[in-house]
Order: structure tokens, then C-alpha cells, then sequence
């Protein structure tokens, strides 16, 4: 069963971010890419942030789970969906924009899969294409170590999310939904997602390669630093040769 599975008909529930996610987006491609036609989104999910970008862009959405990709194709009928590894995609054709959001690169525990996503992001960028990207920093992955679990109640239900170390670089996220039934009765929906924090030098060595760094901040504007609560990157693919 793929990651996500049991947990994505909650997903949009408890996450209440895609609107301002994609206002931030769309701040960057008109300052970056105002051209810009069409947008490849990496872990799509449910397709929230792609249908927050609007009707003025052929979409393309990509995730590992289907469950997922069930919402987003009743969220955004008119977007493309493909089912498949971010870290291992041929999609046939290049966009003039792809984003990774949300935690979605901490959710490949290796570094080298971050390279292969990086890898197939630059495959599938026109020339001069944009490769926005954020993520959350060893600092914050630390933080929520050490913290009580978080309960969060929505739509009468209940979350608990307790956020541990799982070894170098490794978090793990274990997820409960407990879903009211009606009455006393509640059923218990259970998730264990494993994140890796990767140190921000390192993800601004291995993008240098092939991308020009256009902007980068932390969600109060300052430049990232690995105790930041979150990195947001935007890059652009140096002219191929």
C-alpha cells in the first residue's frame, strides 16, 4: 500500500496551507517565469496547490499514491495525473515550471534520491525553466523530535501526531486519525511516514550543478539557514550544452 494511503481522505482536512502555498507559487512564476505556460507538480497529493494556480496553465500533477491522486483528479478534472516515483519519471515532454512543496523531498530518506529527483526535475524543464521548491530544515525536523505529540480535532475527529528520531537524519512521523463514528464509537486510522533532513549547504551544492539560484528565504523573508522553520528555493535551469 503506498505512502498516504490510509491517510488521504484526511489530508485536506488537517491541511490548511494550499491556498497561501499557492499565492507564494504564483508570486514566483509571474516574477520569474511570466511566460511560463505550463507547470509539472511534484507530489501532487490531492491536487490542492495545483488548482489553487488557476485555469492559466496546462497542469501536470505527480505522486505515489493513488488514494492521492483520486482526490486531485476530482479536485482538478482538467489537469493531468500521473502515478509515479518522483525520484523516477518519464513524463515525454518538459514544462516551463516545475514545483516540489510541503515536505515532499523530505519524504525520500536518501540524499541520492534527492538527487534523482533533482535530476529528473532538470529533464523535464524547457530551457530556462523554473524549479521552485521548499522544505522543512533539520532544525525544525529536530524541534518537533523533542515536542509533545500535537493533537489537532477537525470535522469532530481527533489527529495525534508524534514526531520522533529514527537514526542520522531520520524522522518519523506517526500519524492517528480517530474518526468519530457517531456517539462514543471512534475508528482509529494509523500512518507511519519516515523524513529526512538534509543540511541546506548540501541541497544548494547539489542544485548548483544545473540551476542559477534566483531567490531563497524562510517563511519571515531571511535567507534559510538549517534552523530556519522552512526553506523556500527558486531556481532556474543554466542553458544546457
Amino acid at each position: 500500500m503506498s505512502e498516504y494511503a490510509r491517510f488521504a481522505r484526511f489530508y485536506d482536512a488537517v491541511n490548511n496551507e494550499p491556498e497561501s502555498r499557492a499565492r507564494k507559487i504564483l508570486h514566483y512564476i509571474e516574477r520569474y517565469a511570466p511566460t511560463a505556460q505550463s507547470v509539472l507538480e511534484l507530489g501532487c497529493g490531492t491536487g490542492a496547490v495545483l488548482a489553487g494556480l488557476g485555469s492559466g496553465y496546462a497542469l501536470t500533477g505527480l505522486d505515489r499514491s493513488a488514494e492521492m491522486l483520486a482526490f486531485a483528479r476530482r479536485r482538478c478534472p482538467t489537469a493531468r495525473f500521473v502515478e509515479g516515483d518522483i525520484a523516477e519519471f518519464s513524463l515525454g515532454g518538459r514544462f516551463d515550471v516545475v514545483i516540489c512543496v510541503y515536505d515532499t523531498l523530505n519524504h525520500l530518506t536518501t540524499f541520492a534520491r534527492w538527487r534523482d529527483a533533482f535530476d529528473c526535475a532538470r529533464s523535464h524543464l524547457n530551457d530556462g525553466g523554473v524549479f521552485i521548491l521548499d522544505l522543512n530544515t533539520i532544525g525544525r525536523l529536530h524541534r518537533l523530535g523533542v515536542a509533545p505529540p500535537w493533537v489537532h480535532d477537525f470535522d469532530g475527529n481527533v489527529m495525534i501526531m508524534d514526531v520522533q528520531p529514527e537514526g542520522e537524519r531520520l524522522w518519523e512521523w506517526d500519524i492517528r486519525v480517530f474518526e468519530h463514528l457517531g456517539g462514543d464509537a471512534y475508528t482509529m486510522t494509523h500512518e507511519v511516514i519516515t523524513e529526512l533532513g538534509v543540511p541546506l549547504d548540501e541541497v544548494r551544492s547539489a542544485l548548483a550543478t544545473d540551476f542559477v539560484l534566483l531567490e531563497e528565504s524562510d517563511p519571515d523573508g531571511n535567507v534559510p539557514d538549517d534552523q530556519s522553520a522552512r526553506a523556500y528555493f527558486v531556481w532556474r535551469l543554466s542553458e544546457r550544452s
